[in-house]
């Protein structure tokens, strides 16, 4: 008896450990999977940055982001989301990194790391074409503003030194920005020149004053610390800058979208 006791355990320590090896086989597969991935926050409501064609996101950044995996020797996985649930989310570790027009600033550099800057910036601001209520890109105290909610835009008329808004108005889609705009709930969308270009060519009814607010770059964000991941980003942009790869891209997009 005392032997087949003593079998009967060994047998069922066996089955515990099958069991236990075959869990630990399956969560490998599963980290293997998800190594084998590199995913990117976006907003895609920024053209000819991120934008959707169809059910697929594409633009600049994508553009960029595709090569950065391309280097890395993985797959891409695009995930599309409001813009300050990206930047919260690569803070959180949820995606691995940022493209979606981040600019720089001391705020955001707390939280998150940033690459080398590879696009300079112009932001402009859209008025309604037949009633504008802002005469020049000086004329914005008193005034309704529409930006992008999170965005450099929305940081920089949020500050008195910069402007006295009469109300700044946030909005997730530019779109959404632009009906508002045509139906004189704001008086105009402060917002980066290319996009704005976008914009205006989509909605006859609005226009782009002349002259530019203020410069800004943009850079990839990537979770505080990552520097293995913020190194390779780096290489493939600054190989993107030298070979003329961005100018390309921009042009691909700004004639496609």
């Amino acid at each position: 008896m005392k032997m087949k006791k003593v079998l009967s355990l060994a047998l069922v320590g066996a089955m515990v450990f099958s069991f236990a090896a075959c869990g630990s086989k399956k969560e490998e597969k599963k980290e293997d999977a998800a190594s084998d991935k590199l995913i990117v926050g976006t907003e895609a409501g920024f053209a000819p940055y991120e934008y959707m064609k169809g059910d697929e996101v594409v633009g600049i950044d994508m553009d960029i982001a595709k090569a950065i995996a391309d280097e890395l020797g993985k797959e891409l996985e695009i995930k599309n989301m409001d813009f300050d649930g990206a930047l919260l989310a690569v803070q959180q570790g949820k995606v691995d990194f940022v493209a979606a027009g981040v600019s720089v600033n001391p705020e955001r550099e707390e939280v998150m790391d940033f690459s080398h800057d590879y696009v300079n910036s112009t932001e402009v601001v859209v008025v309604n074409k037949e009633n504008p209520a802002v005469s020049s890109v000086e004329d914005l105290n008193d005034k309704v503003i529409a930006v992008q909610q999170g965005n450099i835009a929305d940081i920089w008329v949020s500050k008195e030194e910069n402007c006295k808004a009469k109300e700044v108005k946030r909005y997730t889609k530019f779109a959404q920005a632009a009906e508002d705009l045509k139906n004189g709930k704001v008086d105009c969308i402060v917002m980066d020149q290319l996009p704005a270009e976008e914009l205006v060519a989509a909605n006859t009814e609005l226009s782009m004053l002349d002259g530019t607010l203020f410069e800004d770059k943009y850079a990839i964000a990537v979770k505080k610390g990552n520097t293995e991941l913020l190194d390779e980003i780096n290489k493939v942009i600054d190989k993107l800058i030298e070979e003329g790869k961005i100018d390309e891209f921009t042009a691909n997009h700004a004639q496609s979208n």
